[in-house]
This record gives structure tokens, sequence and C-alpha cells, in this order.
């Protein structure tokens, strides 16, 4: 007997939604992470020689894109809890099912870590010039190709801000393009995201590196703990672990909902008159001379 991708589906295809859905969330969120800190690896371990700025916004913006790709026709695609949690205030989603996603996003990025770690294990003893180096801060330091931390001028509210802001971005314009009444092809939705994510790289990152993303943050944030120890939760301030987590989840639904509230509930439906400033029906009333 052949054993085809066909044959695949028909004996082991999952018919429960949730479970299909939490594992096109897992997976998806895993091709993201490990896909997404691998470049920046590559930026880290090379001294910025293999890949520069503009590389990882790129890198990103088409990791999104085929992430996305491979699972929306499942889940949607969402690979991000900020953004599953605005699509529960929209209705759009259960509050199990928002558990679900959150915890499979969760589990797919701590995974996605880990390969990345093993991945560039041996470029990373190298930069820290040892197997039993590990550090968080200084001229060696590699745990910042897990989690986000702060720029040295950035204040913890302006921190809160830059990731309220880019979150809003992200959710507004993912907003725009899922509205159907834009009419874009669900086929361009994931490159659209892709380049989303590539504005909001080349617009936010300077701060903090525009995580956006608390399964992206946390996640590997709890991998490094086991790798780097407590410090990439204290440093630099003993709180900061929280602002990519709070700060997406309250910047997607700003953004979201004001997408919604300024231009999404006030296109026109089918049928009716587009773009014009004046009325139709009066216009041609006064012609009339009515």
């Amino acid at each position: 007997m052949v054993f085809t991708p066909d044959l695949l589906r028909r004996k082991c295809r999952i018919r429960n939604k949730l479970g299909r859905n939490s594992l096109a969330e897992f997976f998806g969120t895993f091709l993201l992470i490990y896909i997404g800190l691998s470049i920046v690896a590559q930026y880290l371990l090379t001294h910025e020689r293999v890949n520069v700025w503009i590389n990882i916004n790129v890198g990103w913006g088409f990791n999104i894109v085929f992430s996305v790709l491979t699972v929306q026709n499942l889940s949607g695609g969402h690979l991000n809890p900020a953004i599953s949690l605005l699509m529960y205030t929209f209705g759009e989603l259960e509050l199990l099912h928002l558990f679900a996603y959150c915890v499979a996003q969760m589990l797919g990025a701590f995974l996605g870590a880990a390969a990345t770690y093993y991945t560039y294990l041996d470029a990373i003893n190298a930069y820290e010039k040892g197997p039993l180096n590990r550090t968080v801060v200084g001229a060696t330091a590699t745990a910042a190709i897990f989690s986000t931390y702060p720029a040295s001028h950035l204040s913890m509210s302006g921190a809160y801000v830059d990731q309220i802001a880019g979150t809003a971005m992200l959710a507004l314009f993912a907003c725009a393009i899922i509205d159907k009444r834009n009419k874009v092809p669900s086929c361009a939705h994931a490159v659209l995201f892709g380049f989303v994510v590539l504005l909001i790289g080349c617009t936010f990152g300077m701060n903090v590196g525009y995580p956006i993303n608390p399964a992206r943050d946390l996640a590997p944030r709890i991998f490094s703990y086991f790798i780097y120890g407590r410090q990439v939760f204290t440093h630099p301030y003993p709180s900061w672990f929280l602002v990519p987590v709070i700060g997406p989840c309250v910047g997607a639904v700003v953004g979201g909902w004001m997408y919604h509230a300024f231009s999404g509930i006030h296109i026109p439906d089918e049928g009716e008159d587009k773009y014009q400033a004046v009325d139709q029906d009066e216009l041609k009333a006064k012609n009339a001379g009515v």
C-alpha cells in the first residue's frame, strides 16, 4: 500500500474544530518563532555581519507570510494571543477557544525557542567563549536572541506606549485586511500581514525590537530562564517582562476597535453610493430645480 497525504488525511484528520484549530495555532506559532528567532540569532552571533537591521524586518515579514499561510485555512492564523484576544472581543472566538489558542501559541513558541537554541548551540558557545557561559548583559550576551530588552534610553512608560502603539497598528491594519467589505482576496491576506509587520519593524523597532506578541516574548523568555537564569525576568527592571505581554494585549484591542470606529462600520453596503462628497439624490433634485 502506498502511503500518501490523501490516505493520511482519511485516517488521521482531526474532526474536532477546537482540536484542529489549536494544533494549527501550535504549529504556526512554532514556525513563526523558530524562524524569527533564528533571524535574530544570525544577526547577533555574526556581530551583524550576516544580517543587518533591515534584513531582520524583511525576514520577519516573510516569516509572517509563510507561517500564517501554512495554517490560515484552519484557525485563521492568529499566532498571537493579543490578536486572539481581539477576536474574542469581536465575538469571533469563544472563551474556551481563546484559552486553547493562547496555550497552543505559548507551547509552540516555547518549542520554537528551543529549536533555535539547539540549532545555534555551537555558534552560541563560540560567541559566549564556552558552553558554560550564558549571559544576559555584556559584550557576549546572547539572551536577546530569545526575548526583547529595552534600549538604554527607554523608560517603563515609554515601553508601554511603544508596545501599545506597535500592536495597535498591527491590529488596525489586520482588521482592514480581513474586513470582507474591503474585498481583499483571502489568498492575499498572509502577504499583506507580512508587509504590515515589515512596516512596524521599520517604524517601531528602535525602542524594544517590536515584540508585539505576548507568545513571541514570554514563551522564549521562559525557555531562556532554564538556560540563562532568573536575570531574564529581572533585567533591566523586575517587572520588565510584563511590558511585551500587557502592552500588546491592550494595543491589539485598541487598534482593532479603532479601525471599526473610524472606518469599518462606516463602509457603505453593496448598492450604496461610495466616495461622493454630495448625496447623489440631493444633487439630482437640485439640478432638476426641485
